[in-house]
This record gives C-alpha cells, sequence and structure tokens, in this order.
C-alpha cells in the first residue's frame, strides 16, 4: 500500500517544533490510563527542568530499564491532561513491526537539554 506524500511545511515551520534530549529519571505504572502505559519524569537540564509524560511504551520497555535511558521529546507543546496527570512534553518513538512504540534517544551520551537539529 502506497501513502500519500506529508504535506511539506518550511524550515522555519520545523524550527517551531522544540525537541530536546532528556534522562529519564524514573518511571512507574500508570494504572489510571485508558491504554496501557508509564508515567516518565524526565531532566531536560536546568533550562527546562524536570518534565512529566504519560508514555504508551509498555510492550517494548520495561520500567526497570528506563531510569537513566536518554530520550528525545517535544517540550513546547501545551500541557495535555491525562487521567489525573498532566503531560508536560510528548516522548517520541516510533513503531516496531506490530505498530509498538519503541523510543528514540540518542545511541551515546549527550548532555540533557541538547535540541534537536
Amino acid at each position: 500500500m502506497i501513502q500519500a506524500a506529508p504535506a511539506q511545511i518550511t524550515f522555519d515551520e520545523f524550527l517551531k517544533v522544540d525537541v530536546r534530549v532528556g534522562r529519564i529519571l524514573s518511571a512507574e505504572a500508570f494504572l489510571e490510563a485508558r491504554k496501557p502505559a508509564f508515567k516518565l519524569m524526565i531532566d531536560f537540564g536546568p533550562e527546562i527542568g524536570v518534565r512529566k509524560s504519560s508514555a504508551q511504551i509498555t510492550k517494548n520497555h520495561s520500567l526497570k530499564d528506563l531510569p537513566g535511558r536518554l530520550v528525545l521529546a517535544v517540550v513546547n507543546f501545551p500541557p495535555r491532561q491525562i487521567g489525573p496527570l498532566i503531560s508536560e512534553v510528548l516522548t517520541l518513538g516510533v513503531p516496531d513491526e506490530n505498530g509498538e512504540v519503541m523510543l528514540i534517544g540518542p545511541d551515546r551520551d549527550v548532555p540533557v537539554g541538547g535540541r534537536l537539529y
């Protein structure tokens, strides 16, 4: 099945999306979520600080392996209420062969807070 090409955007439009690298400080089961998810606390460094995120990553990631992991997240979307949690950033991932989320992040240690470009 061939999909239509995505709509083109300008480089200036791309720059409006602020994607930063952060380090997961803690992860716990988000039992109140409608779909299986984890609550993440992610450190984005002194400029942005620690932010909360809800992530539907339970199929490919375990709670014990998440703390310390570097991830990419959109940090300039408005906060979003997800059940009792206000998710402050959108943690990014890509689908695996089954359509389940795999987190994306740098493959080497880099300073937290660095912006994607």
